[in-house]
């Protein structure tokens, strides 16, 4: 389920019907999400407040969310932003003030606490600083949680050599989480979350105590785990490169509200909100682009525009063949070639040289050419 831009509305008292991929949607309200049948996971206004000293301190004002089965959803945020308090309310470690909070069809702010301790054994999740037992080994933090489902001892120990062998730990099995890098030790934390075969595995921070080379490793794991599990990871992080590397969507969560959201391409490619774009700026070195344009303009009357490429195209000479073609001079100011999960995409920023004319036919021919070109 995703959140979605309504193409075609109509009136149809109390609701309102829209299309979307051939299938009728129905809301009553225009200006709120409408849920398509494989969301797994729905937020819907959901507010959460703290009592401090006898005031109210809000940190979520009215979240609508939906992530779908299968796919891997992020969070991002500065500190403070909500975004912390949002993943706990998923699994109700933090239980919100208002709104409902619904997983694979089942209103959990509806349940009682047995039950609610049940649904809970479907949702695994990791943290920043692991929260291993010190005191027992990586199997016996790995079958801690079979053990309060009670299973049996052959079950358990069948399970905990899946779980070792999925993370990469077989041989650390005896070892303590003294003896483990950050590295196994969250990996020992991702393997006991997915103990009891959750549907979901929410991840708070990760990667944020581990260094770079260690976060790819595990942000690495995630996406197997996701793809051979078909497991709905949602992550909160506030790094752009987690979400670049291996997200679905994205959301950006700002004073408690989602102020932006959509595929990881467009959100990264096109930021909106200002909070976006100084996350965006992590990855792409805006400050220093913004230097050279105005460099470059204050030398005269010259174009300089964006051009992006996305998937296939990004490894053709199309740039290269209709400058040729056209007979414009040019010259790149920034560029990058990269991908974000498996979408390869290019950015360069160049100054054409020739006349107004020229330049305007240059742009329409690499749009014509199926790349999309921004003046700036």
């Amino acid at each position: 389920m995703r959140r979605v831009d309504a193409n075609v509305y109509m009136r149809c008292s109390p609701f309102f019907v829209y299309e979307k991929r051939g299938f009728l949607f129905f809301t009553r309200h225009v200006d709120r999400f409408c849920w398509e049948v494989d969301a797994l996971i729905q937020l819907q206004q959901l507010h959460k407040s703290y009592q401090v000293q006898g005031k109210t301190i809000p940190a979520l004002l009215g979240i609508d969310l939906s992530i779908d089965k299968g796919e891997i959803y992020g969070i991002i945020g500065h500190s403070g932003a909500g975004k912390s308090t949002l993943i706990r309310c998923i699994n109700l470690l933090e239980r919100p003030t208002s709104g409902q909070v619904v997983v694979d069809g089942v209103d959990l702010t509806k349940l009682d606490d047995s039950k609610l301790q049940e649904k809970r054994r479907q949702i695994g999740m990791i943290f920043q600083h692991f929260n291993l037992l010190s005191s027992a080994t990586v199997g016996e933090n790995v079958a801690f949680p079979l053990k309060l489902a009670n299973r049996s001892k052959a079950e358990i120990q069948k399970r905990v050599d899946e779980l070792l062998k999925l993370v990469g730990l077989e041989a650390h099995r005896d070892k303590y989480p003294s003896q483990l890098s950050g590295g196994q030790k969250q990996r020992v934390g991702i393997a006991r979350a997915l103990a009891n075969d959750p549907k979901v595995l929410l991840c708070d921070e990760a990667t944020s105590a581990l260094d770079p080379q260690t976060t790819n490793s595990i942000l690495a794991l995630l996406l197997d785990i996701n793809r051979k599990l078909g497991l709905t990871i949602v992550l909160i992080t506030h790094e752009m490169h987690v979400i670049r590397s291996i997200c679905d969507r994205v959301g950006v969560i700002d004073g408690g509200k989602i102020v932006e959201s959509g595929e990881v391409l467009d959100v990264f490619l096109k930021p909106q909100h200002p909070t976006t774009q100084e996350f965006v700026e992590q990855v792409a070195d805006s400050s220093e682009l913004r230097e050279a344009v105005a460099h470059e303009k204050a030398a005269g009357n010259r174009t300089i525009a964006r051009v992006t490429f996305l998937g296939e195209k990004t490894y053709q000479p199309i740039l290269f063949q209709t400058m040729q073609e056209t007979g414009t001079v040019f010259s790149i100011l920034q560029g990058t070639i990269s991908r974000m999960k498996d979408t390869p995409y290019g950015q360069l920023v160049v100054e054409l040289e020739g006349d107004v004319r020229q330049n305007e036919k240059t742009i329409e021919t690499l749009r014509q050419r199926g790349l999309e070109v921004e003046v700036i």
